[in-house]
């Protein structure tokens, strides 16, 4: 089965995000955060659409985007693991319109790559991963 394992970092620039993930066919994933921080099996399409507050387009390489939570594919090696380091410039784990963590945010692998231009969600496949992520408030 899959399994993972994310842990988000407060940056001056924005959030660090450190990933594991295992169980994958090797090669590249769609990575995203979705907007609603809720990971439902199978499909998780819970976790709504991609996280996007400035109301762009689906990928880096198209013209008008990329979305906020566009991340870049997540690569699995041979065994099926993939470790990532991410930054997500601008965002912040405090509330607030920039926010992914208050009230949170789901991250999102995909079954196949991200062709970082189609919208909306780079003709990734299926969703087979979700995590949520979000900040306990007192």
């Amino acid at each position: 089965g899959r399994a993972g394992q994310v842990n988000a970092v407060q940056d001056p620039d924005g959030v660090l995000l450190q990933l594991l993930a295992t169980g994958l066919t090797p090669g590249p994933h769609g990575l995203h955060l979705h907007a609603t921080p809720l990971c439902e099996p199978p499909a998780f399409t819970s976790a709504t659409a991609h996280w996007n507050p400035s109301a762009r387009k689906h990928g880096s390489r198209n013209p008008e985007g990329p979305h906020a939570g566009d991340l870049p594919n997540l690569v699995a090696d041979a065994r099926g693991e993939a470790r990532a380091q991410l930054l997500i410039p601008h965002a912040t784990l405090n509330a607030g319109p920039a926010s992914i963590g208050v009230p949170g945010t789901a991250l999102v692998i995909h079954a196949g790559p991200d062709d970082e231009q189609t919208d909306p969600s780079g003709n990734s496949g299926a969703r087979i991963a979700c995590a949520v992520l979000s900040v306990a408030t007192p």
